[in-house]
C-alpha cells in the first residue's frame, strides 16, 4: 500500500528504535493523558447533564410549566380562564390553584410549608402527582381510581420531608394555623385554625418540595382563607417545554392585563443559571488535563526533532521541502492526539454509560456509601450522555493536540540543512 510520504515517515518516527526508546515512552504518556482528559470531560458532563435533566423532571412534575397570574389578587373566575387557556395550541393541561403560607402542628411539632390547594382531576392532567405518592390513604385512592377524582375535602397530602419533620404518617391528624389572619374575640386576636387528616405522602425527591409543600382540595384552601370562589393561578402544562416563551404570549394575547404569566424558566432561572454556569467551568478545568497532555506531545516531537536532525537535513538536500517536514511532525502529533482522544471517547461513554454498577462495585469494595438516598434522595447516579457535548470534547481535544504540533513542527522545518550535516 503507498501511503503518502508524510504519513510514512511520521508511522515510522511513531515506531522507536532501542535509542530513542524515551521518546516512545513519552509517545505514550502523552496519549493516555489526553485519553485520561476526554473520558474526565464526558464522564463529568454525563454526571452534570443527568443531574440536570433529573432535577428539572422533578421541577417541572410537580410545578407546570407555565402559571397564569393576576395582578392585585386572585383569578375570580378560574373555569373561564382555563377553558381559555386549554385553547391555545400546545397545551395539554390547565389547572387552577390556589398558594399560601401557613404552619402546620402536631404533637408539639411545628413546621412553615406553602399550602397549595389543588384541582384533583385537572391536576392529574397538568403534573406527575400519581407518579410521586409513596403513601395513599383510602379515601384519595378511591378519589384518583373515581371518573372525576375529587380531593378529599378534609384530607392534606404532605412532602416527604415534611411529614417526618412533624412526625405523622397517613392517618394521622394535622393542624393547619394561619398566624396572620384570625378572628376578633374577646381575648383578642385567634388565628383561624383547621384540622385536617393525612390522606397522602409525596415524594419529588427535590428538597424544596419534599420539605416545604403540602396539598389539600381548592374548596377547602378558599374556604380556609376566605377567597371566595377566586383561585391563586392556573398551571399551565405543554406539549413542549421549550415552547413555554411562545405560549405565553399567546396566553397573554387571550387574557390580556390584568393577567400574566411566568414560565418554568423565569420561575426556576437562578437554579438553572447556576447549573450551567457549574457545567461551563467543570468543563474549562476539565479541559486543563487535556492542555497538560498537549505539553506531553510537544515535548515529545521536540526531543524527536533534535534527534532527527540529521535525517531531517539529508531528507531536505534530497528535495524534500519546509512545508513537507512540517507536515510529517504535525501529522505524528495529530495521531497522537486522535489516538487518545479515541480512547478516550471509548472510555468515557463505557463508564457513563455503566456508571450505576461501577459506583455499587466501588460502594461494595471501600465500604462506604456514595449517595445515601436519605440524604441526596437518589436511587441512582443520574448520567445522560448529550451527544453534542461528546462532539465538542472530541473536537476540542483534537484541535489542541494539532496546535500543540505547530511549535515542533516549525522547529523541524527551520533546521539548515548545510550546518546539520556538517556538524552532526
Amino acid at each position: 500500500m503507498n501511503l503518502p510520504f508524510e504519513l510514512f515517515l511520521a508511522l515510522r518516527y511513531l515506531r522507536a528504535k532501542r535509542r530513542l526508546r524515551s521518546i516512545s515512552v513519552i509517545t505514550v504518556i502523552s496519549t493516555m493523558g489526553v485519553a485520561v482528559g476526554v473520558m474526565a470531560l464526558i464522564v463529568v458532563m454525563a454526571v452534570m447533564s443527568g443531574f440536570e435533566f433529573d432535577l428539572r423532571s422533578k421541577i417541572l412534575g410537580t410545578n407546570a410549566h407555565i402559571w397564569v397570574l393576576r395582578h392585585g389578587g386572585g383569578i375570580e373566575e378560574p373555569s373561564a380562564a382555563v377553558d381559555a387557556v386549554r385553547g391555545i395550541s400546545g397545551v395539554t393541561a390547565a389547572s387552577p390553584f390556589t398558594y399560601s403560607e401557613v404552619l402546620l402542628t402536631t404533637q408539639g411539632r411545628t413546621a412553615g410549608t406553602v399550602l397549595r390547594g389543588i384541582d384533583l382531576a385537572s391536576a392529574l392532567e397538568a403534573s406527575d402527582f400519581r407518579a410521586t405518592l409513596k403513601g395513599v390513604g383510602p379515601e384519595l385512592s378511591e378519589a384518583m381510581r373515581s371518573a372525576r377524582p375529587v380531593f378529599p375535602p378534609d384530607g392534606i397530602v404532605l412532602g416527604s420531608f415534611l411529614a417526618a419533620t412533624l412526625g405523622v404518617g397517613v392517618g394521622g391528624a394535622v393542624d393547619v394555623l394561619l398566624p396572620l389572619s384570625g378572628d376578633l374575640s374577646p381575648l383578642g386576636v385567634i388565628p383561624r385554625m383547621r384540622r385536617f387528616t393525612v390522606t397522602g405522602i409525596f415524594q419529588v425527591g427535590y428538597a424544596e418540595f419534599d420539605t416545604k409543600l403540602a396539598m389539600i382540595a381548592i374548596p377547602s384552601a378558599q374556604q380556609l382563607f376566605r377567597m371566595g370562589t377566586a383561585v391563586s393561578g392556573i398551571e399551565v402544562r405543554l406539549r413542549d417545554l421549550y415552547a413555554a416563551g411562545q405560549v405565553a404570549e399567546a396566553i397573554r394575547g387571550v387574557l390580556p392585563f390584568p393577567y400574566f404569566t411566568r414560565t418554568w424558566m423565569e420561575l426556576n432561572r437562578n437554579f438553572f443559571t447556576a447549573l450551567r454556569v457549574e457545567r461551563i467551568v467543570m468543563f474549562v478545568i476539565l479541559t486543563m488535563i487535556v492542555l497538560v497532555a498537549a505539553f506531553g506531545i510537544v515535548s515529545t516531537l521536540i526531543m524527536l526533532v533534535m534527534q532527527k536532525r540529521k535525517e531531517i537535513a539529508v531528507l531536505m538536500s534530497m528535495g524534500a521541502t519546509r512545508r513537507s517536514v512540517m507536515l510529517v511532525f504535525i501529522v505524528q502529533g495529530v495521531i497522537i492526539g486522535a489516538a487518545g482522544t479515541l480512547l478516550g471517547l471509548a472510555a468515557g461513554i463505557a463508564i457513563a454509560t455503566n456508571l450505576d454498577p461501577i459506583v455499587a462495585a466501588a460502594e461494595w469494595t471501600f465500604g462506604f456509601k456514595a449517595f445515601p438516598q436519605e440524604i441526596y434522595l437518589l436511587d441512582k447516579l443520574p448520567a445522560r450522555i448529550l451527544w453534542p457535548d461528546v462532539a465538542a470534547i472530541a473536537g476540542i481535544a483534537f484541535l489542541v493536540s494539532l496546535l500543540a504540533t505547530i511549535l515542533p513542527s516549525r522547529q523541524a522545518a527551520a533546521v539548515d540543512p548545510v550546518v546539520a550535516i556538517r556538524y552532526e
